[in-house]
């Protein structure tokens, strides 16, 4: 029997790729590494507290990481090519970032949200090329992204899914490898806390696995906000818990359990308030003079909890957060003192507990 084969070569498609690849990492290299900021502790707690600023990035968050692993991950498996049109199911920072590196390579970008999304959110997107496909309820993206992936016969990106698996937890240059490098002259280079929030949950695992990779002592703790499904699953242990419910604050917290969130890799999930979260926005940004989100807030919230029970506990040591984005974009929202009172949310409590703890380095729960 004669022997038979199959070359799909394709020269010039191949040469697209490997083009589109430089210019994604030469866009990584031209960004240098997002700053460490230390936080003002008062010296009586014993623990440092520093954010890693991924507002600096192109494109404006922590988001901006995700983006290009993604697209680097779909170019190198094959899923994106000359002419692609590119579809994400998201109303926030991913959206933009990804809008930013489909520009980038001459591709059609399609951002599949609520209709209910942000006019700032929405130009944003706009202003990289993107174009803005709406659903009436945040639970109809998913099956609408893959609808008009086959519609179009482009590729559907699912940030939720993908997440995790897009970036290389080992190292080569992830957020994690770039924390403990800034940390390794500090006073504690190896911090006993890594805080962050999920929305995919890729960071949360991806710092996850490569303390253990490393085998450092490093415990990670997510902070998760109301509505959110991330805190109830790991508290129940189940992975298909569902809320149903939209988060308020942007970029964490989603109402179901997403593929990419990996329950196994989290030391500790602590559910802040939406009302702490804000407080501790509006704080972060009056001490430190850099306008802050929402979702900075919460880390914060999580970050100053656990420094205060180190200092209970007699440790000492550092405690990593993310400074994810930019407060630019929440002056008609988390800024805005008349869109908190029609939300129904007061700060007044957590903004005490904060200003407490600023002064004596003793945490006192909100009395609400």
């Amino acid at each position: 029997m004669p022997s038979r084969e199959v070359d799909r070569r394709d020269d010039k498609a191949r040469a697209w790729v490997s083009e589109a690849i430089r210019l994604v990492e030469a866009d990584a290299n031209r960004s240098a590494d997002t700053h460490l900021h230390a936080f003002p502790m008062p010296a009586s707690v014993g623990v440092d507290l520093y954010l890693k600023d991924e507002s600096v990035h192109p494109t404006g968050s922590l988001k901006h990481r995700l983006a290009r692993s993604l697209f680097l991950y779909a170019l190198c498996n094959g899923w994106i090519g000359e002419g692609t049109t590119v579809i994400e199911a998201s109303s926030g920072s991913t959206a933009v970032s990804e809008a930013y590196f489909a520009r980038l390579l001459g591709l059609p970008f399609i951002a599949v949200m609520p209709a209910s999304t942000s006019p700032e959110k929405i130009g944003l997107i706009e202003f990289y090329g993107g174009r803005c496909h709406f659903v009436e309820r945040s639970g109809q993206i998913y099956g609408e992204a893959k609808r008009l992936a086959e519609e179009t016969g482009g590729h559907y990106m699912d940030q939720f899914t993908y997440a995790e698996r897009a970036t290389d937890w080992r190292g080569n240059n992830n957020i994690a490898e770039s924390i403990f490098n800034q940390l390794s002259l500090e006073q504690h280079p190896v911090p006993t806390w890594i805080v962050v929030g999920a929305g995919t949950g890729g960071t949360s695992a991806t710092i996850g696995r490569y303390v253990r990779y490393q085998r450092h002592e490093t415990s990670v703790a997510v902070v998760d906000p109301e509505n959110s499904a991330f805190f109830p699953a790991f508290e129940s242990l189940d992975g298909d818990f569902a809320t149903g419910r939209p988060s308020r604050i942007e970029g964490i917290g989603r109402p179901r359990v997403e593929p990419s969130f990996v329950l196994g890799v989290v030391d500790r999930m602590i559910a802040v308030p939406d009302a702490a979260s804000i407080a501790a926005m509006r704080f972060c940004s009056a001490v430190t003079g850099r306008l802050v989100g929402g979702s900075t807030g919460t880390n914060l919230w999580g970050s100053l909890r656990l420094a205060a029970e180190m200092r209970r506990t007699g440790v000492q040591g550092s405690i990593v957060t993310l400074l994810c984005d930019s407060g630019g974009l929440y002056g008609d929202t988390y800024y805005d003192d008349d869109w908190l009172k029609r939300s129904g949310i007061d700060l007044a409590p957590y903004t005490e507990t904060l200003e407490g703890f600023a002064q004596t380095g003793r945490w006192r729960e909100p009395v609400r």
